[in-house]
């Protein structure tokens, strides 16, 4: 099940990047996110039916794996017509600093929340596939271009992009916040030791 959601991650990424042949290949795109979110979901479900959990083999292998597949998403959506790489990959790199963040609560408090604002890895894999279906059949969503001048480049926006960078700015505040409220949290569990003026011996 493990290997079925990196291939529905690679089914993903071609699709996106045969978008730019023709855009019914975005079907392929969502097929990709419904075969990943199979394996992914199921695997851990299937171990604890079956009474074979690992857990510390399948939390190293499910996480690990977790970042490859967001990776090959993200870079074959950078591929296609309808994304700019630069988005795509600043888009990789909130997701990455989340599940950094993520893995180290799990360490230091035992907790673990892949869900943010009622947003989880579902609902992404979801409103992926409703914003792929609207670009196959309203062609105004692809065709809308708009410029703008970017550090003296001009660089050119669709609605994709948009799409993505209001993604990517709701992860960043996700982020920040988690991060100061984690911070002031772990702040009183470690609280600063006054210092006595007198080096220990050793």
């Amino acid at each position: 099940l493990t290997a079925i959601g990196v291939v529905g991650a690679l089914v993903v990424a071609v699709g996106y990047a045969l978008s730019n042949y023709h855009i019914g290949w975005l079907w392929l795109a969502s097929l990709g996110f419904v075969i990943n979110w199979y394996g992914d979901s199921l695997d851990g479900t299937l171990a604890r039916v079956r009474g074979t959990q690992r857990p510390i083999y399948g939390f190293y292998l499910d996480h690990c794996v977790d970042g490859v597949t967001m990776s090959v998403i993200c870079i074959g959506a950078g591929l296609s017509k309808l994304l700019l790489l630069p988005v795509a990959m600043a888009v990789l790199s909130v997701y990455l600093l989340l599940s950094i963040s993520v893995y180290i609560n799990a360490h230091l408090k035992g907790e673990f929340k892949l869900t943010f604002a009622g947003l989880g890895p579902t609902e992404f894999r979801l409103v992926m596939i409703v914003v792929n279906t609207l670009f196959i059949y309203i062609y105004p969503l692809r065709a809308y271009s708009a410029s703008i001048n970017l550090w003296g480049n001009v660089v050119s926006l669709g609605v994709f992009d948009y799409v993505s960078i209001a993604i990517l700015l709701i992860l960043i505040v996700i982020y920040v916040q988690n991060f100061v409220v984690d911070a002031k949290g772990y702040a009183k569990v470690d609280p600063v030791r006054k210092w006595d003026g007198r080096l220990k011996q050793h």
